[in-house]
């Protein structure tokens, strides 16, 4: 096995147990190492820190599996780190009974670059990292112990593999089914889950607990649903008892697939639902023009900033669409808004949001900060888990 040896003082973040390597850290390597092979992590000195995956493509180096420089990174270590992952989830009853459900969240448990995903009887698989790619095997086959599972898809088809010098991958892995029949229902709500060809592993699992909370606030009022896809918020407001439900998105297969998951509960009423194909950032000043006014506004936007360095940027876009949000609020109405990207933080989105309302003459108070449902843990030791970060306000 290879030796990574860290530049004096490096070792500062692996005792603080985080899970990452920068290339800067990097003193040298000792040995021959592939991308994904396990590398021996020791000190400037020779002091043994962990055992980590070697991705010499990318700028993060190296990312621990163990900080137990001993122990054997096997086929074994992975059926243990899955099945401990999956008993988590069963420990929280909040959880339990859900068709839809996130079983693996990386670095959060301990297995970087490795997302899973439940949805009924099939289990959605995605590596990112070198480390992962190398170990799918293991991967998949301690997700079929530890879940029961008759299927597992994989969707490792994101940009950030090519940053870990990956190409897309793609297929079943365990089992076959037809993909286009798999609907899972969420709280109470009926959706389609498009495994293949859908965002992430198919649907957004981490706004489960954020939906709900439409649905608690919906009763009565007039909706806008900003960006919103197959219409996961906007069914819940439906369901809420909202008085009408006005959906946007610039994408017209999103629009179908939202239409379609409509049909699938009739208990909601379709006439209250309409639906709006256009530029969201272009939409939203024509409604502001033609003076249109909501009591409850929903701003869940693509990640504007996939690192921090394209943070200022980032921030212009989250300011612009919570200004018009704000503008469009009838007073005492409600604005639920989030990011989703890493680079932007939870303390700078606040003041973003917060300039908006500045610049839009509102008064605004948070009642709520909103975050990823429990099954999208973040590890203390590694604060970059926290990618989504929401606001419900309550507008004067």
């Amino acid at each position: 096995m290879a030796t990574l040896i860290l530049h004096p003082g490096k070792e500062k973040s692996l005792l603080r147990r985080h899970p990452w390597i920068f290339s800067g850290a990097v003193d040298r390597l000792e040995g021959r190492a592939r991308p994904g092979d396990t590398v021996d992590v020791v000190s400037a000195v020779g002091r043994p820190l962990a055992r980590a995956a070697w991705s010499p493509a990318s700028q993060i180096r190296a990312r621990i599996w163990s900080f137990d420089a001993e122990e054997t990174i096997d086929h074994a270590f992975f059926k243990r780190r899955v099945a401990a992952a999956v008993a988590r989830r069963q420990a929280l009853p909040e959880l339990a009974g859900q068709q839809g459900l996130r079983l693996i969240h990386a670095e959060s448990d301990g297995l970087p670059g490795v997302i899973a995903d439940r949805y009924g009887d099939t289990v959605v698989l995605q590596l990112t990292t070198a480390g992962a790619d190398k170990r799918r095997a293991a991967i998949a086959d301690s997700l079929i112990k530890a879940t029961g599972c008759a299927r597992i898809y994989e969707r490792s088809d994101v940009e950030v593999r090519s940053l870990e010098g990956l190409e897309p991958v793609t297929g079943w892995l365990h089992g076959e089914a037809d993909a286009e029949d798999l609907v899972i229902e969420e709280n109470g709500v009926c959706m389609e889950v498009d495994i293949v060809g859908g965002h992430k592993t198919g649907f957004y699992l981490d706004q489960r607990d954020n939906r709900r909370r439409v649905a608690e606030l919906a009763s009565g009022r007039r909706v806008l649903n900003c960006f919103c896809y197959t219409a996961g918020f906007s069914l819940q407001a439906l369901a809420g008892g909202a008085r009408e439900v006005v959906s946007l998105d610039s994408s017209g297969p999103a629009l179908a697939t939202a239409q379609r998951n409509l049909a699938l509960n009739p208990q909601l009423d379709a006439r209250r639902a309409i639906w709006l194909e256009a530029d969201v950032f272009g939409e939203l000043r024509n409604l502001r023009a033609a003076g249109e006014r909501y009591e409850l506004i929903i701003l869940d936007p693509p990640k504007f900033a996939n690192t921090a360095a394209h943070a200022e940027r980032a921030a212009r876009a989250y300011k612009d669409i919570n200004l018009l949000g704000l503008q469009l609020l009838a007073p005492g109405g409600l604005l639920m808004t989030y990011s989703c990207s890493g680079g932007i933080g939870a303390e700078l989105f606040q003041k973003i949001v917060a300039g908006a309302a500045l610049d839009a003459g509102r008064t605004a108070r948070i009642v709520q900060h909103l975050h990823c449902a429990a099954d999208h843990p973040v590890d203390l030791a590694f604060p970059e888990g926290e990618y989504l970060k929401g606001l419900l306000l309550q507008v004067d």
